[in-house]
């Protein structure tokens, strides 16, 4: 495909620095004050520390996708529409540095686009050509990362009508389509609303909705004490 083409339909122009050029190094001392080495510091703080990001990155190890920071993860500077993107062609996690400030954001950022990258290891997802699969994993995304828990959707000054949790998963799936995507919103929203039922039930490898980080924590004790028992069996 020209590369033209696939950075138009397929949102790769929202990371500008996916089609530059090597970068160039830069001193030890310099690099304590650029905005890479926060992002550097927050990725790895998230990594350790967040049970979302633990158990995403154990059940992906045990999918034999083991995920190397340095390799599969990149910070660097982005639209200003986007906080990340899973890179496919590369199977690396972009974390848009200029855009994410707080490790809170970062935490939730890592877990997004660590569950499309869970995905691409458990299932043959078709980015690229069948949108239905696009849709699901962006609904697990925001369904499963704590895009939508209660204390995101106040910091956004949204508050809770009856089933606002489903309707701010559905919206966030929706506008991660059309970053992407060059297709109209109502066929977005029509693709969208077909698998949202089986998509939004997925909850793999959580094995519930983790409505906050005592849930992460719990899902993770959970997933880390199958392993456990599983590798003695």
């Amino acid at each position: 495909m020209d590369q033209s083409k696939q950075e138009k339909e397929y949102g790769y122009e929202l990371f500008p620095e996916r089609n530059t050029g090597p970068k160039k190094d830069k001193s030890f001392v310099k690099s304590l004050f650029t905005s890479q080495f926060k992002c550097e510091i927050m990725l790895k703080l998230a990594m350790e520390t967040s049970p979302y990001a633990k158990l995403l990155l154990s059940a992906m190890n045990s999918s034999g996708c083991k995920v190397i920071r340095d390799r599969h993860f990149a910070c660097e500077d982005c639209d200003g529409s986007v906080s990340g993107g899973f890179d496919v062609a590369s199977s690396q996690i972009v974390l848009c540095q200029n855009n994410i400030q707080q490790q809170s954001h970062m935490n939730r950022v890592v877990t997004h686009e660590l569950i499309h990258a869970f995905d691409h290891c458990r299932a043959h997802v078709d980015w690229f050509n069948n949108l239905r699969h696009l849709a699901c994993s962006e609904i697990r995304a925001a369904n499963l990362s704590g895009d939508c828990s209660f204390s995101s959707e106040v910091s956004r000054f949204n508050f809770g009508m009856k089933q606002h949790h489903q309707e701010c998963v559905r919206d966030r799936a929706l506008r991660s389509i059309l970053a992407v995507r060059k297709i109209s919103a109502e066929e977005a929203q029509k693709i969208v609303d077909e698998v949202f039922d089986s998509c939004s039930n997925d909850h793999a490898p959580f094995g519930r909705i983790p409505h906050g980080s005592k849930d992460a924590e719990f899902a993770y004790r959970d997933h880390e004490s199958r392993d456990r028992y599983n590798a003695n069996l």
